[in-house]
């Protein structure tokens, strides 16, 4: 990829497809059960706050299985995962790689750690996270020599 094919930055990857079905689905499913909870009538008050709790919760999960991305700007890239988020500098990433049958990104990093970086995950859109992961490692080849000044 040339320089005037790398993507403008900032930049942020993340799986927008499977990101929308998470938040949908945990939407209408925390809908349902406190329409459920509110309006069967053999329910004690406690019940109903228990199904709507369970709701709550389930929605959660879902709210933090959507939250990978990475993110990528002049300084560095910003990974966030489940329930972490990490800050690189353009120099510590070594390699982007996103072999056939891996289920997300992993950056090699310089302390010789691999980094997943979920924001990056072939599961429901492939073409697109091929697209991203190859424009990660274009934007990691020209800026992580530490040659790159502007």
């Amino acid at each position: 990829m040339s320089q005037s094919e790398l993507p403008a930055l900032p930049v942020t990857f993340r799986p927008t497809r499977t990101r929308v079905v998470l938040l949908t689905v945990g939407v209408a499913m925390f809908a349902v059960i406190t329409a459920i909870a509110l309006l069967l009538e053999t329910l004690s008050a406690g019940e109903r706050v228990s199904f709507i709790f369970t709701a709550l919760l389930l929605f959660g999960v879902l709210l933090l299985l959507s939250r990978p991305k990475v993110v990528a700007d002049e300084a560095g890239v910003t990974v966030v995962n489940l329930t972490t988020k990490r800050r690189l500098e353009w120099a510590e990433i070594v390699r982007v790689n996103l072999r056939p049958g891996d289920a997300w990104v992993f950056l090699d990093l310089s302390d010789g750690t691999s980094l997943p970086a979920l924001g990056i995950q072939p599961g429901v859109a492939k073409q697109q996270a091929i697209r991203d992961a190859r424009a990660l490692r274009a934007l990691a080849e020209s800026r992580g020599t530490g040659t790159h000044t502007g």
